[in-house]
This record gives C-alpha cells, sequence and structure tokens, in this order.
C-alpha cells in the first residue's frame, strides 16, 4: 500500500467534510484555509457560486496589529470576516473546516466569528 502524505490526507477529508455540507444563499458556508504564514476565511455562496465575503492576515486590520500570536490572528480573522458578513445581512453560516482539526487557529477563526455576530 502506498503511503499517503499529509497534504493528500487532509484532501480526502476535506472532499468527505464538503460531501455533507454546501452554503446556500440564506446560510452560506465559511471555509477557512490555513497555511504557515496565514489564516483566510471567506463566506461563500455555493449555490450562486460566488464569495460574499473575505478576510485574512493580509489584510490591513489585521497586519496593523503587531504582536500577535498566530491563534490571536484567527480570531481576528474570524471577527473581521463576520463583521464583513453581517454588513451584506449573513447571519448564519454553515462552518467548513476544509479538513483540519477542530482545535488550534481553526477554532479560533471559528470562535472569533461567533464573537463578531455569526450564528452555525
Amino acid at each position: 500500500m502506498a503511503r499517503v502524505d499529509r497534504v493528500a490526507q487532509r484532501e480526502i477529508r476535506r472532499t468527505r467534510v464538503r460531501s455533507k455540507i454546501a452554503g446556500t444563499a440564506a446560510r452560506p458556508r465559511l471555509n477557512v484555509f490555513k497555511s504557515l504564514n496565514g489564516m483566510y476565511a471567506q463566506v461563500i455562496d455555493d449555490v450562486a457560486g460566488h464569495t460574499v465575503a473575505a478576510a485574512s492576515t493580509l489584510d490591513k486590520e489585521i497586519r496593523a496589529t503587531t504582536g500577535l500570536k498566530k491563534s490571536d490572528e484567527a480570531r481576528e480573522v474570524g471577527k473581521l470576516v463576520a463583521q464583513r458578513a453581517l454588513a451584506k445581512d449573513i447571519k448564519k453560516v454553515v462552518f467548513d473546516r476544509a479538513g483540519y482539526r477542530y482545535h488550534g487557529r481553526i477554532k479560533a477563526i471559528a470562535d472569533g466569528a461567533r464573537e463578531g455576530g455569526l450564528e452555525f
């Protein structure tokens, strides 16, 4: 049996998770992506096929705050994406962890989004 690397294993988990959830106009999907240096979050309407709101650690609002740990930056990304989604009258979302384990920075984004006012 061939060895599957971590990235391929995450893609398998991501596919399994995505087969069970989908974002609609009434309840879009909050998708997260984690790299070594940054965190990215998008609110996606899968029916229309477009991104409604997005935020990342590359945004000016988050880059202006210096000296934060990665998990604190992720919490700020969650708050920012929640703020941008609420500006477009989106209050309820489906959380898509994209194959990542629900802890650390992924949990921090979810907590930040909840603090920002999103329900999921």
